[in-house]
């Protein structure tokens, strides 16, 4: 009587059990919506230089100054929401577009209407005084709704054509080197089974072969 040996070939991994996968994984899923936020955002700046860009009606903004500390720190990125600016109260954090069209986020201390048009009053938490200029309601760019902290410098350094450049290299080579890692671990696998069957092959016939004799 013959005995039959099953031969079983070994596991392959799954994809969340290689560490090299899950670096390339949390690598993309941090890089790739930077570059395609950063993208965005200089294709709407080229396409209408007066415009603020905006994603997804949320306008992001780096903050180059503390006068909005201890709640918003310099380096900040901040989120602002496009919104009607005759919702706006009083405590409302707003970025908006000063005398010299450079836009501010600062806090709505008080509302007045002169000639029948409405304005804010706004000032730094940080600042002393309150701002000489009134606001305009055309000048609101959006209201406060969040910070990322110290990820403003790092937008504006993403904002250099050599660093997308430098991104994209890095996206596609992570990519490649995790792929070849991945094929490479799966041919060695792959051989690892082939020569085990083998082995266990010729051992089969072998000993098929002394029943007979």
């Amino acid at each position: 009587m013959k005995v039959v040996k099953e031969m079983k070939k070994g596991e392959k991994k799954k994809w969340y059990q290689s560490g090299s996968n899950w670096v390339m994984l949390v690598a993309c899923l941090i890089l790739v919506p930077l570059l395609i936020m950063n993208l965005s955002i200089m294709f709407q700046a080229k396409k209408d230089e007066n415009k603020v860009p905006s994603i997804f009606g949320i306008k992001p903004f780096m903050v180059l100054s503390g006068s909005m500390e201890t709640e918003i720190h310099r380096g900040d990125l901040i989120l602002t929401k496009i919104i009607d600016p005759e919702t706006l109260r009083i405590d409302d954090v707003i970025a908006f577009r000063d005398a010299e069209g450079t836009v501010t986020t600062h806090r709505i201390i008080d509302i007045v209407v002169k000639n029948g048009q409405t304005y804010f009053i706004t000032k730094g938490d940080n600042n002393n005084a309150q701002d000489q200029n009134l606001v305009q309601l055309n000048d609101v760019e959006g209201l406060y709704i969040g910070r990322i902290p110290g990820i403003g410098s790092m937008m504006s350094s993403l904002a250099e054509p050599t660093t997308i450049i430098m991104l994209v290299l890095g996206v596609t080579v992570i990519f490649v080197i995790g792929f070849s890692i991945s094929t490479k671990k799966q041919r060695e696998l792959e051989r690892k089974e082939f020569l085990e069957y083998k082995r266990m092959k010729e051992e089969l016939e072998k000993k098929n072969s002394e029943e007979q004799d």
